[in-house]
Parts: structure tokens; sequence; C-alpha cells
């Protein structure tokens, strides 16, 4: 006997034993195919298919498939619910319509909740007014020889309905999604939402007539974003390779080749710890058009989430925990240093290492040594204001230090024409008037070499054929970068990324 059939609990025996007894009734309990013609949904919103013996006694079978979810068994008949990828429907089975034994053995004895069974019959309603299908025929498509939970509801002493054994343990829904999606359909409904809101974004793209690229996942330089990389080794070329932190590279260098406008929806890999608001596999789109600049980019980006929240919800009004969110344009534009200045009484525009070190100090931020200026000012940002930031707002003009890929404020010193989009506390989108001269740029990523020369790990590192690439040319050129978990998180109304990964990042078990 092996190991995993000594584990097995009396339960998941049971149903093992019943799997062999329908295979040796010469019933397959996983056959290859079963034509569906309607799904649950389908059914219940389309009266045309109730059966009426005096106004509508003809109409259509239907065949439908899915999990037993609950049953009523009774003495020739029975009830039990249905629950497809659209939702639940009643199925009304009779001994005499089916057969003795496919009733009595097949459907009675050998059926748990849990299993994928395919119906085919007509629908009715019953006395009570459900919409219900009388089963002709019922037919085995997946034996579970592993129990779903089933949420048991109960009175306690004092009359109080209580619920056991619902599948609602946070750490086993993220672990066992498929069971998760199982008991708890409202889980599916959030990434539903999630597909929309990336569908709506990716409509709004093309109708602009920008094209959806496809960038390198392995990177031979990683670069386009401040974060610590996952390392890989290509055998066949002996060389170490990267997961990549960002696509923006790839992105300009289509810019240089002479697209006006590409974007691609990326999975980007970043080697950091776990949080509510971080998993070190993450979705975010990528944006970069010809000829604009960081206004424009603005602009379009608070009309492409105002649309996003209209199609997930009807309303430029999202609910969020407590707060409600309202996406409508125009969002409020604030330059970096002076929202810090209103909630820090500080203004730090202009000043040096050490000063900035001293009003730090005072603001009780914790330091590294390897903190340059940009790092210190967006620490501080990180503590005394971006939490407060609810509404949709668009945080501008950011130091230079801060902004490597960055073209120089028009009109600021020292500082670059950048934007951070800040929603519920937590920035959703990065964009920039992308850096296009060779030399600065070159500049620039020297300039970081020192950082990470000092110890800064997450500083970039010097990509020569981008700057090459840049030698030939790039039109100015708007870019942006928006995190789709964070979004998805805000459109969903869900308090984890977990909430809006199948399968987020989790410690062994």
């Amino acid at each position: 006997m092996s190991d995993q059939e000594l584990s097995l609990s009396e339960q998941e025996e049971i149903r093992r034993e019943k799997l062999e007894q329908l295979e040796e009734m010469g019933v397959n309990p996983y056959p290859y195919s079963f034509d569906v013609t309607h799904t649950s949904k389908q059914i219940l919103d389309d009266d045309k298919l109730i059966r009426d013996e005096e106004n509508n006694p003809e109409t259509e079978t239907v065949s439908v498939a899915g999990r037993i979810m609950t049953r009523r068994i009774m003495g020739k008949a029975s009830f039990f619910n249905l629950q497809d990828s659209e939702g639940t429907i009643q199925v009304y089975i009779r001994r005499d319509d089916v057969g003795v034994e496919e009733y009595n053995t097949v459907f009675k004895k050998l059926a748990d909740i849990g299993d994928i069974v395919g119906i085919k019959g007509f629908v009715f309603k019953t006395r009570t007014g459900e919409t219900t299908i009388h089963a002709e025929e019922f037919q085995f498509l997946s034996k579970t020889i592993r129990p779903i939970p089933t949420p048991k509801e109960v009175e306690n002493e004092d009359g109080e309905k209580v619920i056991h054994d619902a599948f609602t343990d946070k750490e086993q829904r993220y672990r066992m999604r498929y069971v998760d999606l199982i008991v708890n359909p409202q889980v599916r409904e959030t990434f539903k939402q999630r597909t929309q809101m990336v569908q709506t974004m990716r409509n709004m793209m093309n109708e602009k007539g920008y094209l959806e690229v496809e960038t390198p996942i392995l990177q031979p330089i990683y670069g386009g974003a401040a974060a610590k990389p996952f390392v890989t080794h290509h055998n066949a070329l002996d060389m170490d390779l990267y997961l990549r932190i960002a696509n923006e590279l790839y992105l300009k260098r289509l810019i240089v080749g002479g697209f006006d406008g590409v974007y691609e929806f990326s999975k980007d890999f970043r080697n950091e710890g776990l949080s509510r608001f971080h998993n070190p596999e993450f979705t975010q789109v990528e944006l970069y058009v010809a000829y604009k600049d960081y206004n424009w980019m603005m602009e379009f980006t608070e009309k492409m989430l105002e649309k996003v929240a209209l199609e997930l919800h009807g309303s430029t009004k999202v609910q969020v925990g407590e707060h409600e969110i309202d996406f409508k344009a125009p969002w409020p534009r604030i330059p970096l240093f002076e929202a810090i200045e209103k909630e820090t009484g500080h203004d730090l525009y202009g000043k040096d290492l050490d000063e900035l070190k001293k009003v730090a100090q005072e603001l009780n931020i914790e330091l590294d040594e390897s903190f340059g200026s940009g790092k210190i000012i967006d620490e501080i940002f990180g503590e005394y204001v971006e939490g407060k930031l609810i509404q949709p707002t668009f945080i501008t003009d950011y130091p230079i230090e801060m902004s490597p890929l960055t073209k120089k404020h028009r009109s600021k010193e020292g500082l670059v024409e950048r934007f951070e989009a800040i929603c519920n506390g937590k920035e959703i989108a990065n964009a920039y008037t992308e850096l296009n001269d060779p030399i600065d740029q070159r500049e620039r990523l020297e300039e970081q070499a020192k950082l990470r020369a000092g110890g800064d790990e997450e500083a970039m590192t010097i990509d020569d054929d981008f700057i090459r690439a840049l030698e030939y040319g790039m039109p100015p050129t708007a870019g942006i970068g928006i995190g789709i978990d964070r979004l998805a998180m805000i459109m969903t109304n869900s308090d984890s990324i977990r909430d809006v990964l199948f399968f987020p990042q989790m410690k062994p078990e």
C-alpha cells in the first residue's frame, strides 16, 4: 500500500470505492466530451425556454454541465443544484425518466457533492416559481475523489444561524485557488472584472492606433526601473540573464525604429518582499507615444481610467473600503515638493544631500548610508504624503536624481517632467516626458552606476545598446507604466494584491 493510500481520509476512501463501482458497472467516470448547448445564465435569462403545457408545450432540449453543489434526495425523484461557469441552476431528476439503475445507483448512491455531471432535459418552473431543468439524461463527466468544502448552516442555542466549514481561510484560498473558485463564486467575478478592465484599456489604445507588441522577458541587461532582478543562467550561451523588471527600454527602441505608439501588457519580476501591495511577479501595461509629453499623457490616463470605471461600474465612482473614489476627469495635479511642504512644513526644493538628511532626521525617517537625495525625498513622500492621497491625483515634477530616464523640466531647474498617479494611498502609474538626448542619458546612467557602487542595489545599470539606439534619434515621446494588479485591487474593492492574482507567490507549505 502506498503512502498516499495510507494518508487518505475516510471520505476519500469512500469516493475511490464509488469510482471503482462506477467502472465495474461500465460507467465511464471520465468521458472525453459532452455537448453543452446552454449555460445556467442563458436558461435563467430566457423565458422562451420554459415549458408550459398550456401556452408553450414544445420547447427545445437543453444540455448543461457543471458541478453538483447541493442535493435533496427523496424517493423516486430528487432535486440538486448544478453550478457552471455562469452561476447555479436547480435540476429535477426522476427515476422514471433516467432509468432505475441510473437513478437508484448511479445518482443516489455513487454521485457526490462536487462531481461534474452533464444533464439533458427541458426547462420548467416549479410550484414555487423556480426555473428548473427536468433531467431526461444524466451523465458523469468527472468523478471527484476529494470532497469539496461545503458550508453547513446550523442554529446555536440562541437560535442564531452559524456557518461551519466555509472555505474562508485566506492562506488556503490562495494556495488552492481552484477550490476557492468552486466554493466562492464571487471570486470569479473579481477576475472577470479584472479581465474586463484590461480589455477596456486595450480597446482604447487600439482605437488610437497604437500597436500591441511583445518584448523580451529574459534580458542580458535589466533596466527601466529601480529594483532588484531575478537572475537565471543560459547554459548554451554560458551567460547570466535577468527576468525583466520593466520593458521600457525595449519599447523605446521600437519608437526609435519608427512606430508612433506601442504598448505591452507585460509580466515583470522584482526580487522584493511580499506584502498586501507587492508580489514578485506582477503585471503592468507600458505605453509609449511619439511626439507627446507628460501633459498629454496625464489627460490620456485620466480619460482611460475614467472609462474603465464606467465600463465596470456604470459610474465614475468606485467604492473602495470606506472610501468612495471618483475617477471623473480631470484629476488634481500637484507638484511633488508642494505636496511634501503641505504635509511636513518643509520646502525641500533645492536642498543638498546634507540638508535633506537633517530634515529626514527631524521627520524621524530611517536612513541608509547608500541613500542619495532622490531616495531621501522618496522616503519622506512615502511616509507623509502618499497614504493621504485617496482620490486619483497626479503628483508632478520630480527631482532629477529620482528619474534617470526622464527629460529635464522645461522651466524648473533640477526637476524632470514626470508624474505619478496616486490613488487610495498608493502609486498606480508612473509616467515621463521621455529623455531622448543620448549624451544626457549616458551621464544620468553613469550617475546611477556611482550610486550602485555606493551600495544602492536598486540603482540602474548602463545599457550601451539602448544609448546607441537613442543616438540614431528618438522623437519627443511620452511614456507610462500602469500597475494592473494595484488598479484591479481598486476597481474590484479588493484588500490585497493576492485577491486579484489567480496564483500569488506563497511560502512553501
